[in-house]
């Protein structure tokens, strides 16, 4: 049985660099048009899947963690310094807002 596991996992990488490469949009397709992607994956079996993995397409940044370009993603609103300087503003605005009634009811 388990000389079976290696057929067994390159099958199952192929398989699944094969519907990922169906599946990916004709314009996040990296380097060579998708038809030539899928004549790779399935003419290479071992490094055409581990190829489009690496190369085959455009990857994108997984929501929480620090991408190449600088951007920080997703933080926590405590730590957000553009909702806290918006929450100074709207405390701002209240008491303007309480001292100008304030304000109109003595004379």
């Amino acid at each position: 049985m388990l000389r079976y596991l290696p057929f067994l996992l390159m099958l199952a990488l192929t398989i699944y660099a094969f519907i990922d490469c169906l599946n990916t949009p004709e314009e996040e397709v990296k380097h060579l048009p998708k038809v030539v992607w899928v004549l790779i994956i399935l003419i290479f079996t071992i490094v055409g899947p581990v190829v489009w993995l690496v190369a085959g397409k455009q990857r994108h940044a997984v929501p929480g963690s620090r991408s190449s370009a600088g951007s920080r993603g997703w933080v926590a609103p405590d730590d957000n310094p553009d909702f806290l300087r918006s929450l100074k503003d709207e405390k701002h605005n209240e008491n303007t807002d309480k001292k100008k009634q304030d304000g109109d009811d003595q004379p």
